[in-house]
């Protein structure tokens, strides 16, 4: 399987290296030119310099014969430009879209980009199930705090698989939420046991943010 992923920031990056580490053949995007030189260094030949939302460099990247291209750069604009020219002009079976404004999802929708992911939109929803209404931390005070919310996926090769949360080194400041496993949303406890598949959603200081990925590496 092919996956073009536009968009080099924090997301694209650990998206990369995952799936990077399940063998997928994989390009990722960036237009920054000095982004571009720290993602090379670190995950070689799939970093391409390139701007996904212009046709020249789609055609160069291989969009005509990619199987699920994924946007997730910080600017919904852009996001959404590329997985409509994906979709509409070079025919990808499968589009992704980061949304970062939750208002904007319901545009991406009608236009044809179904498949989206915002985590403040679900993380706030994971809030609203596993916390006392009266206890649900409102989303702009996560903002103001400089506050991140980030999904960690223990993969294959993860060396937290079959580890308890309650032994892993985790950083200062940050703190896991919530638990995806088959399909489910669970509240982890200090006992569980890691597996591999398993994400974790976890709320975390900005300036933490890589060392806590760093864990599940």
């Amino acid at each position: 399987m092919y996956v073009i992923i536009v968009g080099g920031g924090k997301v694209g990056y650990y998206l990369s290296k995952e799936l990077m580490n399940q063998d997928y053949e994989l390009l990722l995007m960036e237009k920054d030119r000095n982004r571009l030189a720290f993602l090379q260094s670190e995950l070689g030949e799939v970093a391409f310099h390139g701007d996904g939302a212009e046709i020249q460099y789609m055609e160069a990247a291989g969009f005509r014969r990619a199987d699920v291209v994924v946007a997730v750069t910080g600017d919904d604009e852009d996001n959404l430009v590329v997985c409509q020219v994906a979709k509409w002009h070079f025919n990808v079976p499968r589009v992704l879209a980061r949304v970062n404004d939750p208002a904007n999802q319901p545009i991406f929708q009608k236009l044809g980009v179904a498949e989206t992911v915002n985590s403040t939109r679900l993380i706030y929803n994971l809030l609203e199930q596993s916390i006392e209404t009266d206890e649900v931390v409102p989303l702009a005070a996560l903002q103001k705090g400089d506050i991140e919310i980030v999904e960690v996926h223990v993969g294959p090769k993860s060396k937290v698989a079959g580890k308890r949360i309650d032994a892993l080194d985790l950083p200062d400041r940050s703190l896991i939420i919530t638990m995806l496993r088959n399909g489910e949303a669970r509240i982890p406890q200090a006992d569980t046991v890691l597996a591999v598949d398993d994400t974790l959603v976890a709320i975390v200081e900005e300036a933490q943010e890589e060392k806590l990925a760093a864990v599940f590496a």
